[in-house]
C-alpha cells in the first residue's frame, strides 16, 4: 500500500493507523501547492479531488476520505480492535464521532488556515468551535477515548485534527480532559514514529 500524505494534514490519521495495525506501507509526499508528489506524479491523476489523504493499494485502487481510509484499515486486522464489527451498534456509534469530528471539528477548523478570512469571522468560528469541543470535552472526560474505552480510528483523527489547535489559535485551556487525551495519545509509538517519518520525509520541489 501507498499513502499519498502531506505534513501536518489529515493523512496523520491514517499513518498513526497503518503503524497501529503493522501494516507495510510506503509514504509518498505531496506538496498541497503544486498538486506534485514526491516521486513526480501529477497528484489529480491519483485522487482528482486533489486533497489528502489518499491509499493507495496493491491493485492499484485508490481509496479516498479520511474517514473511510480509516474504517478500512480497521477491518483488514479487525482482531486489533480499532473499529467494532461492520452491523454493530457499536460501529454506527464510531461511523457518529468520525463523521462529528470530520464536519464539525476539522471542517470548522479549516476555514481558520485561510489567511484571507477576516478576524473578526474568525473569532466567531473560534466561538462555533468552542461549542463544539464541549461535547468532545465531555466524552473524553467520560471514557478518555472518542469512542468507548479504548483506542479506535476515531482517537487517531481526533489526535491529528486537535494537533492544529496551537497553530489556528484555538483555546484549549477549558478543556483539560482534551489536553490529557492529547498528552497521551502522543505518547504512543504509532504517533511519535508516524510524526518522526513526516518530519523526516523529502519536500517536493
Amino acid at each position: 500500500m501507498k499513502l499519498y500524505f502531506a505534513p501536518n494534514a489529515c493523512s496523520l490519521a491514517p499513518h498513526i493507523v497503518l503503524r497501529e495495525l503493522a501494516q507495510p506501507f510506503s509514504l509518498v509526499r505531496v506538496n498541497n501547492q503544486t498538486k506534485r508528489t514526491a516521486d513526480g506524479r501529477d497528484f489529480y491523476e491519483i485522487n482528482p479531488k486533489g486533497y489528502v489523504a489518499a491509499l493507495e493499494l496493491a491493485d492499484g485502487t485508490v481509496v479516498t476520505e479520511g474517514a473511510a481510509i480509516l474504517q478500512y484499515l480497521a477491518d483488514l486486522r479487525p482482531e486489533a480492535g480499532l473499529a467494532p464489527a461492520n452491523g454493530t451498534l457499536q460501529r454506527t456509534h464510531l461511523q457518529a464521532q468520525l463523521s462529528f469530528i470530520g464536519s464539525e471539528l476539522h471542517a470548522g477548523m479549516s476555514p481558520l488556515f485561510n489567511e484571507a478570512i477576516a478576524e473578526d469571522t474568525k473569532v466567531l468560528l473560534r466561538q462555533r468551535l468552542a461549542h463544539r469541543m464541549e461535547y468532545m470535552e465531555q466524552i473524553l472526560a467520560d471514557t478518555g477515548h472518542a469512542c468507548g474505552d479504548r483506542f479506535t480510528v476515531a482517537d487517531a483523527y481526533l489526535f491529528t485534527v486537535l494537533g492544529w489547535t496551537e497553530r489556528l489559535h484555538v483555546d484549549l485551556e477549558p478543556f483539560p480532559a482534551i489536553g490529557r487525551f492529547r498528552q497521551r495519545i502522543a505518547q504512543r509509538s504509532s504517533v511519535i514514529d508516524a510524526l518522526r517519518a513526516e518530519a523526516e520525509s523529502t519536500e517536493v520541489i
